[in-house]
Order: structure tokens, then sequence, then C-alpha cells
């Protein structure tokens, strides 16, 4: 390892994060500060309809507070547990902030959320024989709108800047590489 933790102190907490901050040596000798965001795991999911004639995707459009703007992206969050179930959140996400229910789930990989600041692991699922049903959002989430697109569009959305969430874009082709792959 090319840097060593000498000493590690929490200095913010909330139920959402915490945040340390590290000193640390690097393999030079060269001591320096760490700053590093603690997230509990969160999973990321592709709600993917497919009819006869075309392909779907729903996406949740949501004010993100941190960047001062409303966005579409992929429903995503975590539970504020360090042990869960990863299908089991994902399937709760999905239904929370969408209402729909999947028959089928498939744990396409595991990433790294921000990973040069921040310590996430973000579970990627694709969901598929979707049912709409009730949702159950939290209240922060009370403006959550959920849209239905055409995978062109949302393609489309993603190459215009529509979407500028990293973790909707790397979701996508993290299933477009396993798709063609399969």
């Amino acid at each position: 390892m090319s840097i060593k933790t000498i000493s590690s102190r929490e200095v913010y907490r909330n139920p959402w994060t915490r945040v340390r901050e590290d000193v640390i040596e690097r393999a030079n000798g060269q001591r320096g500060i760490y700053g590093v965001v603690d997230k509990d795991p969160a999973s990321i999911i592709i709600p993917l309809e497919q009819t006869p004639q075309d392909e779907f995707v729903y996406l949740v459009q949501q004010f993100r507070y941190t960047v001062g703007g409303t966005f579409m992206e992929f429903p995503q969050g975590g539970w504020e547990q360090a042990e869960v179930l990863p299908e089991e959140l994902a399937r709760g996400e999905l239904r929370e902030e969408t209402g729909l229910t999947a028959e089928r789930m498939t744990l396409l990989s595991t990433l790294q959320i921000a990973y040069g600041v921040m310590n996430q692991r973000h579970y990627v699922y694709l969901a598929e024989g979707l049912t709409m049903g009730e949702h159950d959002r939290d209240p922060e989430e009370h403006d959550l709108v959920v849209r239905r697109v055409s995978v062109d569009e949302f393609e489309a959305m993603v190459l215009d800047g529509s979407i500028v969430d990293n973790c909707t874009v790397a979701a996508w082709g993290l299933y477009r590489l396993w798709r063609e792959r399969r």
C-alpha cells in the first residue's frame, strides 16, 4: 500500500453521512491530511421494460440540493445501514421511489461512487418484468416525479447533457456491455 493511515478522527456525522479526517503517510515519507466521506451501501436500478416494438426505462426526476437543480436519473439510494442484502435494498428502493416491482432482478456489478473522496458501494441492478403499484417515498422525496422514456430518448438525453448523474450513465454503460456479451 502506498499510503499508510497514521490516525483517524470523525469530524461530522448525520443519519446519512460520516466524514473523517485521516493523517496519512505516503510511501515517500511525506505526511498529509485526507478527508473521507463514509456512506452505507446504496443501489441503483435500471428499470427496463421491453415491448415487441420498443424498450423503455423508468427515470426519477428530483431536486438535488447539492447542485441546486432538478435532474433525471435511475432510481437509487440506500437505507443508512452498513449491512444490507443488496437485492432487498434494490427492490426496496425501486418500489419506494417509483412504485414498481420486478419479477427479475439481475446484479450487474458493484461499483464505488466517487472513490477519490467517498467510501460507498453501489450495487447495480437490472429490473425486468415490471409491475406498477404504489410508491412509498421518504419525506425528502416529496417532489419526485417518475418518467417512462424510450431507450432511444434516454440515450439522447445522456448525449445532450440532460442526464448528468454519473451513476446513471455508468450503470447504463455497464448494462450495455453486459447485454452485448450475453
